[in-house]
């Protein structure tokens, strides 16, 4: 007991899975050996998961991926096929690197055992050291004073934590948390933890295949050489330079994997238009005369320069006049300007030097020369809605093709009030005129004018509205607008956009500036910045390597259409990768050892070292043993002739060895499953169908994807497993629900409880073969379950094969139990229940299953091996005979209850039973089985009306012709009769949509009649009834028992499925 909780049933559950995880790693229960003959179709299975990266515990957002992974391998292991389920763990990157060196910083500035100072003091003396400027020269200003106003002791009220607090947080002592200083301690400590957490979990795994990545795995490293050595030799790793997302903290480019955010989000590329300030400079720029300088905007759109009327600045925007050069200065945000500094633009190298601070009023009336405008002289002016985090500060204004530019300018030149509060003249306004430089069909030659009056758009600040205009314009003025000024005049936005772009590129008019899409944070809690590097990169997207990828994905096997939208979106924009990093943890890249491999490209064909890594490391997770085969031995060519099929090498490994790996590696490949979440499909899992098609033959590219520890003890496994299977299967996020996760303890517990009864009460179950309704009804149900889970398995749908594997088919044993009765139950049919539930629930519970299978059933061998359940067909009809059975059970006990009250509904408090002086205790069942007269006529027309291809009717008006035609429709009372058509019909056609043509059905393909006779105990004591009749509507001497109730039957008929039931005294 704790706090008046009791945990008995929990605690049965976990002594259970101790005793069963034992008995199965004795027996090396999830060992799989490959077979000497290559494996028949439907012989082996072999599924794995993305390995999860080693910075600290796993969760139950892993449980919850590798548990579709889990459940599959398990069903295809019980259905007796070779199951392999390997599993590794990643450690390659920057995160346990830079967790490690802020570790030691903080030791190094706390002390050890470290005495963080409170949040005040910290700020005060960040804020201090923050101040101080890193170059003597007070003439400039470092860009450090345009530093966010968050200071770090600021972040970590907003959620940030001293690391020494997050290790804390997994439980570590203070002793133990010195030792995460060195990277590779964390190799060393949580790879194991991990891998004992899977076991607990229950995890079908081959432990002796797993590994560690990074060069503290010698073979692994081997491995991921000559990898990346094969790609290079094919070409498809070159060195180049290129924007990439970069921390600057960190020195490198910021990988998918190195992010806190923004995983997905790529450089965004702009045209940067060099609008040269027109002397004589303004009193507060005098310092810059002999400079040229220049208001730098970026642009989407240069071929729009034509028609720039004005520019653009937020008036209370901070911006910075940083040198470029010698002679040039850009006038921008300090955003902007560290990522020029990382782009070449820089006077300085990496580091923005501002010589200046201004802010937006101090740019507004600045005389500018802007390039390919057909205005010698544009002014810089206030717009309210520019978004500093995003460009430059700076906005080039083409009114004639802009909305936002549009109603800006309208609003400037219509409010002399706005006007004077920005100190901005008329002349510098007035003088805008819309210049027309693009024809767009539909928008004529000023499209943003036209689409501003068409949606009525009354200022700038109708932000939906101008976004509408802008989604009607933009994109049809690129595909469909044509060029009406400049040298190229006459042709297709599309193609004069890229001659215009280059052209002011060329004449140094404007240069090219990149930044992120979106806000990115690295891991090491660095906002990122766009930089220009030299480093090597795979060529993702070359046109003929693309081509083998869609021709791989088209031949797999995907979880749903959504999966399968998301690889081909990713094919279509994934262009080089960065595959080198220069901090942080992995493989060096064999030929540039100043480099690491980062962690995407190490990580996308090592589910094919899976086959061969118990030979190599002999079960060691470090490759540190001592085995027959040395890390030096595994050269490229004793790689190339395990997966590539070349020829045998010069190798001093055993002739037998090789054959061996080489066997292992034929027979479980390709992998037959691959598990993940829907995130790794933009990189990681699209660079494995890459890295496949690239180095492997055809045979063995892949065939499927598919885009814990607390509460396992809290719960126990199986009750952690049946909530993770409970949580469902789609592509949306799931949760788990803690109240599934008791239920389920409830539940198991429960059900051993109930099978332990049965075995003790043996000796008073009825023997023999099924011979009662029930005994049918339920074998029937047992057949259903084994075929709806074996589908469901097999379309990796688990929480359906919950259902119908266990809730459908426990429903199925408590209706069982209810309809015997006195006569009882059948002892054979309770032993087929429980051998067949026991097998449909183990991928699901297997410390359960093998309890259940081995303790109570006193089975021998273990249940995950045992083989999937036989069965008979399912006999559809039986199912729906009982279906009408228990409907109608219902239904009667609503009409008893309506009877009891004269059809008046209980008061609130009254009492609903029946007084003795009104009990009933005798039924009259009353069944007509056929429909007859104008129902007939209606349904045959409906028949006739219904196309089962499309599961739709003709038109309305044409069955109501037909029924015209018709023999009813000929009768002299027509017009009364076909007011009762008209609804039937409808209720018919809206039942045969629901649930299939067999609604129009004349009949029921069972007897009604003898299913409620044979079931008339059952009947009888749900109703608390002595005595029931079953009678036909038809008969006119059954129907005189009624008496003086028989008007019930003209009022409320029976029809075949809805019997009606009068209730007696006697």
């Amino acid at each position: 007991m704790e706090g008046g909780k009791s945990f008995a049933r929990r605690d049965q559950l976990l002594i259970i899975q101790d005793k069963v995880q034992k008995k199965w790693e004795e027996h090396g229960v999830f060992n799989a050996e490959s077979r000497p003959n290559p494996p028949k179709v439907g012989e082996k299975f072999f599924g794995n998961f993305p390995y999860p990266y080693m910075n600290g515990s796993l969760h139950l957002g892993h449980g919850f991926s590798v548990s579709k992974l889990e459940f599959a391998s398990a069903y295809h292991r019980l259905c007796g096929r070779n199951v392999l389920l390997p599993f590794a763990f990643h450690c390659t990157g920057m995160p346990i690197k830079a967790s490690a060196d802020k570790l030691a910083r903080e030791i190094e500035r706390y002390g050890n055992p470290p005495i963080f100072p409170n949040l005040e003091e910290d700020a005060s003396t960040e804020a201090t050291e923050e101040a101080k400027p890193e170059d003597a020269d007070a003439g400039k200003v470092e860009p450090e004073k345009f530093k966010s106003k968050r200071s770090k002791a600021a972040a970590k009220k907003g959620g940030d934590k001293f690391q020494w607090e997050i290790m804390r947080s997994f439980g570590l002592s203070d002793e133990e948390i010195t030792k995460f200083k060195d990277p590779y301690h964390w190799l060393s400590y949580f790879p194991p933890l991990a891998m004992e957490d899977l076991k607990v979990f229950g995890l079908g795994c081959d432990w002796r295949r797993s590994f560690i990545t990074t060069d503290m795995n010698p073979y692994y490293d081997s491995f991921v050489k000559w990898q990346m050595r094969k790609l290079r030799g094919m070409g498809k790793i070159v060195k180049d330079v290129r924007y990439a997302i970069f921390s600057p903290l960190d020195g490198q480019p910021c990988a998918d994997h190195d992010r806190a955010s923004g995983e997905g989000v790529q450089p965004q590329d702009y045209t940067l238009i060099k609008m040269e300030v027109i002397p004589p400079f303004p009193p507060k720029m005098k310092s810059l005369e002999g400079k040229r300088v220049f208001l730098a905007a970026g642009t989407l759109r240069p071929e729009t320069m034509y028609g720039q009327t004005n520019a653009w600045v937020l008036p209370e925007g901070k911006y910075g006049a940083f040198e470029i050069n010698e002679t040039d200065v850009f006038v921008v945000t300090q955003r902007a300007a560290l990522n020029l500094a990382y782009q070449k633009l820089s006077k300085v190298p990496e580091k923005p030097t501002c010589l200046m601070e201004l802010t937006g009023q101090d740019l507004i009336g600045l005389p500018l020369k802007s390039p390919l405008s057909v205005n010698e002289v544009i002014y810089a002016l206030p717009m309210l809605s520019i978004l500093m985090d995003k460009g430059t500060g700076v906005v080039t204004s083409v009114p004639t093709d802009s909305p936002d530019d549009y109603m800006a300018l309208n609003d400037l030149k219509s409010k002399p009030a706005l006007r004077a509060k920005y100190g901005v003249k008329d002349d510098w306004v007035m003088q805008c005129e819309l210049y027309p430089i693009i024809s767009i069909p539909e928008f004529g030659d000023k499209s943003a004018e036209k689409v501003c009056m068409d949606l009525k758009i009354k200022s700038q600040n109708d932000k939906d509205k101008l976004a509408e205009a802008k989604r009607l314009t933009y994109l049809k003025g690129f595909t469909e607008g044509t060029m009406l000024v400049g040298e190229y005049k006459g042709k297709k936005v599309q193609e004069a956009k890229p001659l215009i772009k280059n052209m002011l590129l060329e004449t140094g008019q404007a240069v090219m500036y990149s930044e992120p899409e979106k806000r990115v944070m690295s891991r090491s809690g660095d906002e990122c910045i766009v930089a220009l590097t030299d480093q090597w990169y795979i060529t993702y997207g070359e046109t003929e390597w693309k081509n083998k990828a869609e021709e791989c994905l088209s031949n797999m096997k995907l979880y749903c259409d959504e999966t399968r939208h998301g690889f081909e979106h990713t094919l279509s924009w994934l262009n080089q990768w960065a595959c080198s990093r220069s901090f942080g943890l992995g493989t060096r890249l064999p030929w540039d050892e100043q480099f690491l491999i980062e962690s995407l490209s190490d990580s996308t064909l090592y589910m094919a070292y899976y086959t061969v890594a118990h030979l190599l490391q002999n079960g060691d997770l470090y490759g540190s043993d001592i085995s027959s085969v040395k890390p030096e031995q595994m050269t490229d060519e004793v790689w190339d002739f395990i997966f590539c099929g070349s020829e045998p090498p010069k190798s001093d490994i055993p002739e037998s060895l090789l054959k061996q790996m080489k066997n292992e590696f034929e027979y479980w490949y390709p992998f037959d499953l691959r598990v993940s979440g829907k995130d790794l499909i933009q990189n990681h899992l699209t660079f494995c169908i890459y890295n496949h098609t690239a180095l492997l033959p055809k045979h063995h590219w892949p065939r499927g994807f598919r885009t814990l520890r607390q509460a396992i003890e809290e719960f126990s496994t199986d009750a952690t497993r049946f909530s993770l299977a409970d949580a469902g299967d789609g592509m949306d996020d799931a949760n788990f629900v803690f109240e599934t996760a008791n239920a389920a303890i409830l539940r198991l517990t429960k059900e051993i409880a109930w099978m332990e009864e049965i075995l003790s009460a043996e000796a008073t179950l009825r023997t023999g073969p099924p011979s009662t309704y029930a005994d049918h009804v339920f074998v029937n149900e047992i057949n259903i379950a084994v075929k709806s889970t074996e589908q469901n398995y097999n379309e990796f749908m688990f929480r359906d094969a919950l259902k119908t594997g266990f809730y459908d088919l426990q429903a199925a044993r408590d209706e069982y139990r209810y309809s015997c009765g006195v006569g009882g139950m059948n002892r054979d049919l309770l032993w087929q229940f429980m051998d067949v539930q026991t097998r449909l629930i183990t991928p699901i519970c297997p410390h359960y299953a093998e309890h259940v299978w081995s303790e109570i059933l006193k089975n021998d061998g273990f249940v995950v091996n045992s083989g999937w359940p036989t069965s008979d067909s399912p006999d559809l009809t039986l199912k729906r005979a009982n279906k009408y059975l228990q409907d109608s059970i219902a239904m009667m006990r609503r009409l008893l209850q309506k009877q009891i009250s004269g059809g008046k509904k209980s008061k609130k408090g009254e009492d609903a039973r029946p007084q003795e002086e009104n009990k009933f205790t005798v039924a009259l069942i009353y069944v007509n089985e056929q429909y007859g007269g104008w129902e007939e006529e209606c349904l045959r027309i409906l028949q006739d009306k219904y196309d089962p291809k499309s599961c739709s009717f003709a038109p309305h008006q044409e069955i109501v012709q037909a029924l015209q035609k018709s023999n009813i429709g000929q009768a002299e009372d027509f017009k009364k009769i076909q007011k009762l058509c008209m609804p039937f019909l409808k209720f018919k056609k809206d039942e045969a949509i629901s649930v299939g043509p067999q609604a129009l059905d004349l009949r029921l393909p069972f007897g009604e009649i003898q299913v409620l006779q044979e079931n008339l105990d059952l009947i009888k004591r749900q109703l608390a009834l002595e005595h029931v009749e079953v009678l036909s509507a038809s008969d006119e001497v059954a129907r005189s028992k009624a008496g003086t109730y028989s008007a019930l039957l003209n009022q409320n008929p029976p029809s075949p499925g809805q019997p009606i039931a009068i209730y007696m005294s006697s």
